[in-house]
């Protein structure tokens, strides 16, 4: 019998690719939401990682969660791993489980894994390769056409695509954050429901930022946010200042477009020009103050995937948002009217909605009232399914991976490929 089924129950250990970082990413906020989900359902909890040790992360200790320092290819893992014993093992992303899962399966092979994409890395990929094609067509190009995904074609040749959903297939089961990419994965490339469980970016009931909202006239100015080391938002700031904001500021002399977003780097802080009122502020201390302070929020995503965490803090801080299909994806079930503010398809519309948003009170007021309809599909109440769902799995794990024949091949060819490949990287380090 493995060790991992003599020790005491409930024992999770997170594999991270990075140190949570909730106020720089919605990738950190979806990490602490995965947390706080398992400490409330009374698992103890190790999170480990290869990273450094940024000055933006969550110390984890004050939550109750231990910090585990990493090496990649290294069998120290293994022994940290072993002395875990863990029930549940999560990874964060699939390069994550590509390094770590081999090792995992070997020393604790009754161990449920599970593999949390926070976005499909392949689908952002494919979307950025194809807005690299079209921009040599039209550099002004606002978006590529989300329809083009449902095809699939441009992405079944590509490397990202194979090693993703392979990870996809070998794990015990698979979180999934968009609907987007659920019907992805299942229609156009036959993965089974069974293995995808759909968990969303939550927002919390009652939350501090939802109080005293100032109202039209309580704010000023545009506002764009997003971590600077995510390509979407650098390419979005590239293209609200060369594209975008020159024919609002034509328009609206007075507005200033205040751009925040961690890690911004030498290139973003060179695009700060007050004259043109396009001011590079970097670090957020506190986005919900950001936003509700706005009176409008610009976020043309002309590529990526995955929910996109601006867009939901815009709508618990009621604040209109003028974006993409792209933008919008992941949060919008129903027709683009329902959205709080304008999805716009073209250049000109997009600016036409910016301009009217910032300048028109009741289409101001309209726009953010439909934000706490939207917000309201994505508060808390996921936790008790989701807990029960994966000890239900982990109650019938032999039976459950049974069931999935080819994730089980994946996994033996994987265990040997990775296994050898990480030992003679191990091998290697040593010389």
């Amino acid at each position: 019998m493995s060790i991992c089924k003599i020790v005491c129950e409930k024992r999770l250990l997170v594999v991270g690719y990075v140190w949570p970082e909730p106020k720089s990413s919605a990738a950190g906020t979806r990490m602490l939401q995965l947390l706080h989900t398992f400490l409330q359902a009374g698992y103890s909890i190790t999170y480990a990682s290869a990273a450094a040790k940024s000055i933006h992360r969550v110390t984890l200790a004050e939550i109750g969660v231990e910090e585990l320092v990493i090496a990649l290819n290294d069998e120290s893992f293994d022994a940290q791993v072993e002395a875990l014993a863990p029930q549940i093992v999560i990874f964060d992303r699939f390069f994550t489980e590509e390094q770590f899962g081999w090792r995992v399966a070997k020393v604790c092979p009754d161990a449920l894994q599970i593999l949390d994409t926070e976005d499909l890395h392949s689908l952002r990929a494919a979307r950025q390769r194809e807005l690299k094609r079209l921009v040599k067509i039209d550099s002004s190009v606002l978006s590529v056409s989300t329809i083009a995904a449902l095809n699939a074609d441009w992405m079944k040749d590509a490397n990202e695509a194979h090693r993703e959903i392979a990870s996809i297939m070998r794990v015990d089961i698979t979180l999934m954050i968009s609907p987007f990419e659920v019907d992805l994965l299942t229609q156009h490339f036959n993965v089974p429901a069974a293995s995808l469980f759909y968990f969303p970016l939550l927002i919390e009931k009652n939350n501090p930022s939802q109080q005293e909202i100032p109202p039209f006239h309580g704010r000023e100015h545009f506002v764009s946010i997003g971590n600077f080391r995510h390509e979407p938002n650098w390419d979005a700031v590239l293209y609200l200042k060369e594209h975008i904001w020159p024919d609002i500021r034509k328009a609206l002399p007075q507005a200033q477009l205040h751009v925040y977003g961690a890690y911004p780097p030498p290139k973003a802080t060179q695009l700060h020009n007050a004259q043109q009122g396009f001011l590079v502020k970097g670090w957020a201390e506190d986005a919900f103050e950001v936003l509700s302070r706005a009176r409008v929020l610009l976020a043309p995503l002309r590529f990526g995937a995955g929910v996109k965490g601006k867009l939901v803090d815009a709508c618990q801080t009621q604040t209109p948002s003028v974006t993409t299909t792209i933008g919008s994806e992941g949060l919008l079930n129903e027709n683009n009217n329902c959205w709080p503010g304008k999805i716009a398809a073209e250049r000109a519309d997009f600016i036409q909605a910016a301009i009217r948003l910032y300048t028109d009170e009741p289409a101001w007021n309209a726009a953010s009232h439909k934000c706490e309809k939207l917000a309201a599909g994505f508060t808390g109440f996921f936790t008790p399914d989701f807990i029960s769902h994966l000890e239900t799995i982990l109650e019938n794990l032999a039976e459950h991976r049974r069931n999935n024949f080819w994730g089980t091949m994946l996994k033996q060819e994987m265990l040997q490929s990775a296994k050898y490949k990480g030992l003679w990287i191990e091998a290697k380090n040593r010389h």
